[in-house]
Order: C-alpha cells, then structure tokens, then sequence
C-alpha cells in the first residue's frame, strides 16, 4: 500500500505532464497503480493542471486590457506619423484605395447602427417579405 503523500506526488506530476514510465521510476510505483489512481484522481488532476496552465498564461500573456492599450498606444503612433505625411505623395492607385478605405470608415463608423421596427409595427401595405437592398 502506498502513503498519502506518494499519491498526492503522483496527482501532481501527472498534472504536470509526467509520463507513466517517468512515474514508475520516479515514484517506485507499477504501471496499473499508476493507471488506476489516475482514473480515481483523474478530475483532480485535470483541474490542477487547469490551475497550472492558468497561472503559465497570466504570466507570459498580456491581458485583454493590456494588449488593447498597447495597440491604441501603436495606433496613436501610427496616425501622429500619417498626420506629419503629405498625400501628394501618394501614387494615383494608392489615392484611391485610401478613398476607398476612408468611405468604408465612414460608412461603419456612421451606418453601423439602423433603425429597426418591430414587424407587428410595419403598417401592411408597406410591409414586403422580399426586400431588395441596392447599394451603389
């Protein structure tokens, strides 16, 4: 029989990724214990290793803070430098996909939100199961 201590070993470094074979080694322990305690810990063991790939994301991923005020910061960056650059620079093709991309802002930034009606509300005779939106 084994201690308390050898299994809470076990559900720790199986959690950790340790192998079987590793195991057997490590603690001494044959490989259909091994497989046993990990079928009767094996919620534990997957929640420790939840707990441990948490704690490894915080510390080598930014937050969701902290990666949106890193991109507002190159953002800032970005148009502090197109602000300081003459558009006369730019070649015929350039021009025009910048006035494309500057309509398509303006468009989402102004049409991105419609007015809506419920349907019980269309009076009938302007109400039309088929709509046909044409956009230029």
């Amino acid at each position: 029989m084994h201690d308390d201590n050898t299994v809470q070993r076990f559900i720790e470094l199986r959690a950790g990724g340790m192998t079987y074979a590793r195991l057997m080694t490590e603690l001494n322990v044959s490989k259909p214990t091994l497989i046993a305690w990990s079928r009767k810990h094996q919620f534990q063991i997957q929640n420790l290793k939840a707990i441990e790939l948490e704690a490894l994301g915080e510390k080598w991923l930014a937050s969701v803070t902290d990666r949106v005020n890193g991109l507002g910061e190159q953002l800032r960056q970005v148009e502090a430098e197109l602000a300081r650059r003459n558009v006369g620079d730019l070649t015929t093709p350039q021009l025009y996909t910048l006035a494309r991309s500057l309509r398509r802002q303006i468009t989402q930034t102004t049409g991105a939100t419609g007015f809506t009606v419920p349907v019980n509300e269309i009076p009938a005779d302007e109400y039309h199961e088929q709509v046909q939106d044409w956009q230029a």
